[in-house]
């Protein structure tokens, strides 16, 4: 068979080009192959090229100006032209070397190629071959990172991946991902490793007492943590060197950390080399403490001279190749500690330093050319035989179909969130399919054995977690004390007596044998390789500091999964030894309590109450201390149906009245008043998320959105006639005007939280993300600037109403300001609203007498009560990780994709922009897809 592998650039050093000269030269043994690449930036490829492998080009960049590698007859001019012209057949956003030069000559090449098959290596890529490629030809992307992460590059893999044949991924985790993510619009789906690069390599004898790094010197991929821990384990260990190869911006930067450390002498920065082979020979081990990683070709290497490696335990790619204590040491990521005692325990066992390179050159036979080869060969060979099958273009239409009608819309689709734990061993996989063969009811999500459910909320879960654990404690009579914490972390915390930790961990094994409950070491301790076992497994697991114990639940779409974040810790509490300043007090090995970091027993002495159940504790522990929140928090929304027509009727018979045409544009048009149900959304967010509000007040012209319960106690519905006191002002459709109003809402708590419906709480936080516990308002600054000058009718109403409270501040305080606010939830208090109002009441009566936004407007709640609370000491600045998208914008469509996946945001706002390109239609089933897979399931206030 012919096979192709499209490369962007042939002729540059990196994994992905290393990887697919490999594999090219493992199948030319057998068939025609040829590399084909975008573009020539080099005389002469960086890797070696096989004989047997064809090497072409498309587009020559060795020169001043962009031209086609094939004869042509385009002018330089003509060609300089179209370099600077943006592809249209790749987004910048996903690679920017794409320009329409290149698209003419991928059109060209590939509209008629005559391989086989066609195998792209960037999601970029795949995209073009996934338009331009003949029916006849199988189209196959390899991909070489972990595609969890990718980002903005990666938002191809997921809307492009049902129009090819076949999706190969390195690694089983990556290739659950894909099968969770694009379900039955998911191709061909594969894990295929890269194999072991042929020719000779000489094996190191592991005596020479050097550490190598081969690495890039960016921060991705935390060289200064790989330092930092060498200089920890060094000083027991003299005479060791840490010898790292590689270039990088980080350069200048590491120079100074070995100098810092007084390291000059053992730490080397190398820069890059083409001898590796020789280097990894004189080796007596290897570090990798990347970030993120998807199949480490270094670890590899390493393994083929003989040279056991010791890795950061990262999402994919270690964990796949090191074998822990066999064949090198896993240590979990980013604990640059546990990285100096890997060090050191390698540095001081020349025993286990030659035991376990013996295992890892035995250990690259599971990565041999031959295994690999055969993997690939067998897929290609499948493919091939139904090429010609009326079925195959039908499946693909239909993966599109399914795709369009279930996992988006527009550039949105939805993903489940990567797990990040370590993967499971193929024991334990073997296990977990026993036991989803006995519970049927059980699924695979992020590798992981799941509780299917839609029904309960984050709290639900993490007391469910807490109950998990308390029961296998006290079935087995170990006295514990329930914590509290002195951060946002949610989870609950248990102290048990560390020498009590080998009875926690037969205790959890015996109550859940058999049982779907999982156990994250905290901390492995000892030669422990870090893991999530069953809780059946526990006694053979190995040390820690401490256990996270949790089922692990999802909703149907699995959009939602409540996994180890939301377990409940067990930790093991040592005495402190007499050395010890602090000798015979219990030690937090975890971090600090509420309390601090010590404590005087773990005999519980009182009781912490959680719902209705009490858990033993401290009397300590249940003091109401300086930073607890016991005052009540409200939350006020306002809400307008703008499709209405009986609201639509009482604006245009007010705008009658006034003597006004109907308006257009951003303060007065279909944008503002636009509803997808946001609200519903909004709601469910803040009952996933903050479950400790109290009531929720709904402001709005008498409307009431069809599927609200008004009947819940906890939601009450508010008309503006409730709040104005001049019906004069009535009927309005002035945001300002309502807004200014606010706190005159009946039996408002005097703390609230002022929410518009298009924005949502991204994941669980605690009411001191907004208030502190003497009461005081935190607020969150924007880098949005103030335009400077007086407000004018040419302003937008955002800006002209900032520009208006400016002035109040300056003529009351003297004080200037040039900052606005997040568009974000707002922490407000009802008596410095009222303040407000007393001291500019002329400003507060004209902005609600007016019926539509204006440019004479203060805008009380989302700016002038923060400004005005902080320069009477009564409001502080907090910090929030917020997020706006712009959904009118197609460009900003992938962002909603990452918010999915990360879930990394404590709010985000869904706005549009008055000059949006995407359709009101298309708008809102983008609103409508990303929101429901974001908060699947159901708030109380629901009918």
């Amino acid at each position: 068979m012919k096979i192709t592998f499209l490369l962007t650039w042939g002729d540059q050093m990196g994994g992905t080009e290393q990887a697919t000269y490999t594999q090219a030269a493992h199948l030319a043994a057998r068939h025609e192959v040829e590399v084909l690449s975008v573009f020539r930036t080099r005389e002469t490829p960086f890797f070696p090229v096989d004989a047997r492998v064809a090497l072409r080009h498309l587009v020559d960049r060795t020169g001043t100006v962009d031209s086609p590698v094939r004869p042509h007859g385009i002018s330089t001019e003509e060609c300089a032209r179209l370099a600077d012209l943006p592809s249209e057949l790749v987004d910048r956003s996903w690679e920017s070397a794409f320009n329409a030069l290149s698209d003419l000559e991928l059109r060209r090449e590939l509209n008629g190629i005559d391989a086989d098959v066609l195998v792209s290596t960037t999601p970029a890529l795949m995209s073009v071959i996934a338009d331009l490629t003949p029916p006849h030809v199988i189209t196959v992307h390899q991909e070489h990172r972990c595609s969890q992460l990718r980002g903005t590059s990666g938002e191809p893999l997921l809307l492009r991946a049902p129009e090819i044949d076949a999706l190969v991924c390195l690694t089983d985790r990556t290739r659950e991902w894909f099968a969770d993510s694009l379900g039955p619009a998911a191709p061909r789906l594969l894990a295929i490793p890269n194999a072991v690069p042929e020719g000779f390599r000489p094996r190191s004898s592991l005596t020479g007492k050097t550490i190598v790094m081969p690495s890039r010197l960016v921060p991705e991929k935390r060289v200064d943590q790989a330092i930092q821990a060498f200089a920890r384990a060094s000083g027991e260990h003299p005479g060791w060197r840490l010898r790292v190869f590689g270039e990088g911006p980080e350069a200048r930067r590491l120079r100074g950390l070995v100098e810092s450390l007084g390291l000059s002498d053992s730490v080397e920065l190398l820069g890059a080399t083409e001898h590796m082979p020789e280097e990894w020979a004189r080796a007596s081990f290897g570090v990798l403490s990347s970030r993120n990683e998807a199949f480490p070709l270094v670890l590899l290497e390493a393994f083929a001279a003989g040279v056991p490696a010791l890795a950061y335990d990262v999402l994919t790619g270690p964990a796949e190749i090191i074998r822990h204590g066999v064949d090198g040491l896993l240590v979990p990521s980013g604990d640059v500690d546990a990285l100096a005692q890997a060090m050191s325990r390698l540095m001081g066992d020349e025993a286990a330093l030659s035991t376990m390179g013996a295992a890892a050159l035995e250990g690259t036979k599971r990565f041999s050319s031959e295994h690999v080869v055969k993997e690939w060969e067998n897929l290609f060979t499948e493919l091939l035989a139904h090429r010609e099958s009326p079925r195959r273009l039908t499946a693909r239409a239909e993966r599109r179909a399914y795709q369009r009608l279930h996992l988006g819309a527009g550039r949105f689709h939805t993903t489940v969130t990567p797990d990040r734990e370590t993967p499971a061993s193929e024991d334990q996989r073997a296990r977990e399919n026993a036991l989803r063969a006995e519970r049927p009811e059980l699924i695979r999500s992020g590798g992981r054995l799941s509780e299917v459910r839609e029904d309960l909320y984050a709290d639900d879960i993490l007391r469910r977690n807490l109950d998990t654990a308390v029961t296998a404690l006290e079935a087995h009579g170990i006295p514990y004390i329930l914590l509290r914490g002195n951060g946002t972390v949610l989870r609950h915390r248990l102290a048990v007596d560390a020498e009590r930790a080998e009875a926690v961990r037969e205790a959890l094994a015996t109550t859940y044998g058999g049982d779907a409950v999982y156990v994250q070491l905290l901390s492995p301790r000892h030669g422990a390789a870090p893991g999530t076992p069953l809780a059946e497994a526990l006694p053979r697991a190995g040390e820690s500091a401490g256990l996270r114990v949790f089922r692990q639940v999802v909703t149907p779409g699995q959009t939602l999964r409540f996994g180890p974040g939301y377990g409940c810790d067990i930790e093991f509490w040592p005495v402190l030894p007499e050395e010890d300043e602090h000798a015979g007090l219990y030690g937090a090995p975890l971090g600090a309590t509420a309390v601090g970091k010590r404590l005087p027993t773990l005999t519980p002495d009182a009781t912490l109450n959680l719902g209705d159940r009490e858990y033993p504790s401290l009397r300590p522990f249940t003091r109401r201390l300086l930073n607890d929140i016991t005052f009540p928090i409200d939350v006020v929304y306002t809400w307008v149906d703008g499709a209405d027509p009986e609201w639509l009727a009482r604006k245009e018979a007010r705008m009658s009245a006034l003597g006004l045409a109907l308006p257009h544009g951003a303060d007065h048009g279909d944008v503002r008043f636009r509803d997808r149900e946001e609200l519903r959304y909004s709601l469910r967010s803040l009952a996933m998320c903050a479950p400790w509000v109290r009531n929720v007040f709904l402001v709005t012209d008498g409307q009431v959105p069809a599927w609200l319960d008004e009947e819940h106690p906890d939601i009450r519905i508010v008309t503006h006639r409730e709040i104005f006191a001049d019906e004069e002002c009535l009927p309005t459709f002035n945001s300002h005007a309502i807004e200014s109003r606010l706190h005159h809402i009946e039996g408002l708590s005097e703390h609230f939280l002022y929410l518009n419906d298009d924005l949502f709480f991204g994941r669980p936080l605690r009411p001191s993300t907004f208030f502190h516990g003497n009461g005081a308002p935190r607020f969150f600054w924007s880098p949005t600037e103030i335009p400077l000058g007086a407000a004018s009718e040419e302003d937008e109403g955002y800006f002209a109403a900032a520009k208006n409270n400016r002035r109040l501040l300056e003529e009351h305080f003297g004080v200037s300001v040039t900052n606005g606010f997040q568009h974000a939830p707002h922490p407000l208090r009802k008596s410095l609203l009222l303040e407000m109002e007393e001291t500019f009441p002329e400003e507060f009566a004209r902005t609600a007498a007016a019926p539509l936004r204006g440019w004479r407007d203060i805008s009380v709640p989302s700016s002038l009560h923060h400004h005005y609370g902080y320069l009477t000491e009564a409001a502080v600045p907090g910090s929030l990780r917020n997020a706006y998208v712009d959904i009118g914008s197609y460009a900003q469509h992938p962002r909603l994709t990452r918010l999915l996946a990360d879930r990394g945001y404590d709010s985000f706002c869904l706005g549009e922009g008055p000059d949006s390109l995407v359709p009101p239609e298309e708008q809102a089933r983008v609103v409508r897809a990303f929101l429901g897979a974001y908060f699947p399931v159901r708030s109380p206030y629901e009918r």
